[in-house]
């Protein structure tokens, strides 16, 4: 939990046992119900030792996972965890829509602005607004958080991989880096994105895969990224020094999709690649310390502390470490819902309106989105229901709670406990910690002696 000095300054977490002792004892107060803060009424920072916290950032596409942890001499224990759900791609759906519309009337002959097409101009740096959504909603999550904790020092996630250099082939810069220790794991982590972490022939997921040669070095086959693909123990094995057409020659479908897929780009990936300098240079400007790292590194890291995969413990293990020691059994999703929109009607798929909206959007005190509580005494919504409030003019409202949504509640068994900040919350289990070590992943040009 994040814990406030009676002026508002941060002071170090503390657990949730010990924030409940203090709020039982009158000697804090409640500031914000998720993520929970609380307030000390008798302690300064002057009053306090003050260690201060560290975050790690594993940005991604559609999640970002966020860690704030301790680290003493190289070891970490994780103190809180965040995976921010990310909605670029409804903002992208909806700039698609609305530059439809506007094509639409346009050829309709209908009276509307005439189409620019030479007059726009974008300034340097400029990124899409599906693109820069994943950039300010991290850096308010970190605004947020460096007014809760005392952060010193951050770790982020620069790149997964650099797609340049492993098309390439070869090192295009860096070269102790990319033909090192990290190079497995750059490769291999490139190819778990690109294949859905799935065997290419069978679709079998779940197991250690193997990195199969799609045509067989022992027929010409070179080590190129796009000469490889995932592949389970028993396809690679039976594929061996086979040629592709060969091996599926009966099932022509696969065979097309595989091919197809070599070829096909990362759109995630892309995304990520296009926002990581904006991301970068947004953190620096915060002043606080940035210490950047690779994917391959996040996931070397992992091997060696036993860590499944999570995007909150990437986040965790980002950057130079000895070990982890703990991290929260349970993470805080915070999903990006929007804070409402201007227009007030709702249009059939012509894009001319069909529905009026209220002009005032907020009903007997709450707003749509707001974090709220009802406890009903009877009916068929007995009960306690906690979730967010979509509001009705009738006074009635409806709850999204965890379990699903709850309908016609009235507004007199409901209470605020936070008001709409623009997104979801909900919280999940994290993975446990393993009990003994996996060794590494192989490093790219081992594999199956049948596919040499």
């Amino acid at each position: 939990m994040f814990v406030l000095d009676k002026h508002g300054r941060p002071l170090d977490p503390c657990h949730p046992a010990r924030a409940r002792r203090l709020l039982a004892a009158g000697r804090a107060v409640v500031v914000r119900h998720t993520p929970f803060v609380i307030r000390l009424k008798d302690r300064t920072v002057a009053d306090s030792t003050v260690q201060g916290v560290e975050i790690g950032i594993d940005p991604g596409s559609r999640h970002t996972g966020i860690a704030v942890f301790t680290e003493r001499s190289g070891s970490r224990a994780g103190r809180y965890a965040i995976q921010l759900d990310h909605r670029g791609a409804v903002i992208r759906d909806k700039l698609a829509a609305r530059a439809a519309y506007r094509r639409a009337r346009r050829s309709r002959n209908l009276r509307y602005r005439a189409p620019r097409f030479l007059n726009r101009t974008r300034s340097e740096g400029w990124l899409a607004p599906s693109l820069r959504h994943r950039v300010e909603t991290t850096m308010s999550w970190m605004d947020r958080l460096t007014r809760w904790a005392p952060v010193t020092a951050i770790h982020v996630e620069r790149v997964a991989f650099d797609t340049h250099a492993l098309s390439a082939g070869q090192p295009l810069e860096g070269v102790e880096h990319q033909q090192g220790t990290l190079a497995g794991y750059e490769v291999r982590e490139y190819l778990l994105a690109k294949w859905g972490r799935a065997c290419a022939y069978c679709g079998t997921s779940g197991v250690p895969p193997n990195l199969d040669h799609i045509h067989p070095r022992s027929r010409g086959g070179s080590d190129r990224i796009s000469n490889l693909t995932l592949a389970c123990v028993g396809c690679n094995q039976a594929k061996g020094a086979i040629p592709i057409g060969e091996f599926l020659k009966a099932k022509p479908t696969l065979l097309t999709r595989i091919l197809t897929q070599v070829k096909a780009p990362l759109r995630d990936a892309a995304a990520v690649n296009a926002t990581r300098w904006a991301l970068w240079r947004a953190l620096e400007a915060t002043g606080l310390p940035v210490h950047i790292a690779s994917g391959g590194h996040t996931k070397w890291n992992r091997s060696r502390t036993g860590a499944p995969k999570s995007h909150t413990l990437d986040a965790l293990h980002t950057g130079e470490l000895e070990s982890v020691t703990a991290w929260p059994s349970r993470v805080l999703v915070a999903k990006a819902t929007g804070r409402g929109a201007y227009c007030r009607t709702r249009t059939d798929r012509y894009g001319f309106p069909r529905l009026r909206l209220p002009r005032t959007k907020r009903i007997k005190g709450f707003a749509t989105g707001d974090l709220v509580r009802a406890t009903v005494p009877s009916g068929r919504n007995a009960g306690t229901h906690t979730g967010r409030v979509a509001v009705r003019s009738s006074g009635s409202f409806n709850i999204a709670t965890r379990h699903g949504t709850v309908q016609g509640i009235h507004h007199r068994y409901v209470r605020l406990l936070q008001r709409a900040d623009g997104y979801g919350y909900a919280t999940d289990s994290e993975a446990p910690r393993r009990a003994t070590f996996p060794p590494a992943p192989e490093e790219p040009g081992r594999h199956a002696k049948g596919n040499r």
